[in-house]
């Protein structure tokens, strides 16, 4: 094994040599953290927003709302409540999303490091765009943590002997705390390595031929369910390579992942070219393009939102999200070029606009929360409201209603809150309860304001972008029996 991946194996040993990098970049990484006044990543306000009603809970003083025992999708919002509990919620948010953000970093650097046996420092603008991607955007962070705590069992257990497996199962248990998908990611990831190593010259190629086979039966067998309303609207296929993952709030971002894809494509040609005399240089790179197109395989095959029960919630969002982890096979493959300056020059261009964008972006959501708190501040304490609020056009971050219920913390409750009636989550409803909707149907009727207000859910307040020319800026007013809750106010596509 060569030297600088045995440094990057001994934990102590690599930080020793490169604490300043490591201490530097650790720094500059959770700048977005920071650089305003609430960090804005879709869902996390809703997260927020819940662990909120926990601790109401925990003091009896949410009425119909529990805590259920759940073991898994539960490892962000525990943390995160235990913080607040210690330094309140504006100081915890930082902390813990903070820590999320360099645990998926060196997870991946670590497992890049430990397939291509050599730090991977030119990739870390494309580690860094990719800690900050669609899926860290869209607050999905259960499953950005669980894939960074996957990432580094990975890298612990690739080459484990001994003590490596205790400290493997111990990640992995974690990583089932944080989200299912990142546990089977990592235990999947294991199973085909160790299936693939005991198969003998071509019949390895039967491995991603079942692995296909399972995912188009998956596809066949949720496509002929009706039950399950089943769903592929995501656009083309091939899109969703792992680079998409640089889509956020804007249609500029497209150009800007094209051409960090293409710029990839680039220096594997390039290296390829360079190497052509050299003995057959493709055999390296076998293995993580092998896991690359499995995954692109499954992102093209899985369904993109399904619902196994009509009592329950939706597995929403599953191949846009599963791509982060093409993302990552993808930077394994790039990690085993022969490294060269022009490769750092290219990805760093490349992230100085990605972060330029998404500072705009995210100032803009800021914003927009910010005339939210101002908007409930004088509310009596206990009032509920209902949020009609859409992001811009063509922004895939659907999710940035939530910011209306972060803003109500400590102030008001949103009854549209979808996680206690989903049943995936800590906190769970009973039917009756004044806090939140016991209907995951209700929830999104009101989120996407075709819900009727019955006479029963009064006093209710409605907060609506009032401003189709600047959706930043928001109203408030009382809601009447009948009437649809959002029939005034800027809506896609409305005349």
């Amino acid at each position: 094994m060569a030297a600088n991946n045995t440094r990057l194996a001994n934990t102590p040993s690599f930080l020793r040599q490169f604490k300043l990098s490591v201490v530097l970049l650790s720094v500059l990484l959770v700048l977005p953290c920071v650089w305003h006044r609430r960090i804005e990543a879709g869902d996390l306000a809703s997260h927020v927003y819940n662990a909120w009603l926990a601790q109401l809970i925990e003091k009896g003083q949410a009425p119909g709302l529990y805590l259920s025992n759940q073991w898994n999708n539960v490892l962000f919002d525990v943390a995160l409540l235990r913080a607040a509990k210690l330094v309140g919620f504006p100081a915890a948010q930082r902390i813990v999303v903070s820590v999320c953000v360099l645990i998926f970093f060196w997870g991946v650097f670590a497992f890049v490091g430990t397939i291509t046996e050599r730090p991977p420092w030119f990739l870390t603008p494309c580690i860094a765009m990719l800690a900050y991607g669609y899926s860290f955007n869209m607050g999905f962070i259960n499953y950005y943590l669980s894939l960074g705590l996957a990432c580094f069992g990975l890298a612990i257990l690739w080459r484990g002997r001994g003590f490596a497996w205790i400290a493997g199962a111990l990640i992995a248990l974690l990583a089932v705390l944080a989200h299912p998908i990142g546990f089977l990611w990592l235990f999947g990831t294991l199973a085909y390595v160790w299936i693939r190593a005991k198969l003998p010259g071509w019949r390895k190629l039967a491995l991603p031929l079942a692995a296909a086979s399972g995912f188009f039966a998956v596809y066949w067998t949720a496509s002929h369910r009706p039950a399950l309303l089943a769903d592929w609207d995501r656009g083309p296929f091939y899109l969703y390579n792992g680079a998409d993952q640089l889509g956020l709030y804007g249609k500029r971002y497209i150009p800007l992942a094209c051409a960090a894809f293409l710029f990839g494509l680039v220096c594997v040609a390039m290296d390829f070219y360079a190497g052509r005399r050299e003995e057959p240089s493709w055999k390296r790179f076998e293995l993580p393009f092998e896991l690359y197109l499995v995954t692109f395989c499954a992102t093209a095959l899985l369904p993109e939102n399904l619902r196994p029960s009509i009592y329950g919630g939706w597995i929403g969002l599953l191949g846009s999200r599963i791509t982060s982890i093409s993302a990552i096979f993808g930077l394994c493959v790039l990690g085993l070029l022969k490294p060269r300056r022009w490769h750092a020059v290219g990805f760093g261009a490349c992230a100085i606009v990605f972060f330029a964008f998404l500072y705009q972006d995210t100032g803009w959501l800021n914003r927009l929360e910010a005339n939210a708190e101002k908007l409930v501040s004088d509310l009596p304490p206990g009032t509920r409201v209902m949020a009609t609020v859409w992001a811009p056009p063509r922004s895939r971050i659907t999710f940035i209603g939530h910011a209306i219920e972060r803003a109500c913390i400590g102030r008001c409750f949103s009854y549209a809150n979808y996680e206690p009636a989903s049943g995936e989550f800590r906190v769970r409803v009973r039917k009756g309860s004044p806090v939140a909707t016991s209907s995951t149907d209700d929830a999104e009727d009101m989120a996407s304001g075709e819900y009727e207000v019955g006479d029963d859910d009064l006093p209710m307040k409605q907060i609506y972008e009032c401003d189709s020319s600047d959706l930043t800026k928001l109203c408030i007013r009382d809601l009447e029996a009948g009437e649809l809750n959002g029939r005034i106010g800027y809506k896609p596509g409305a005349p």
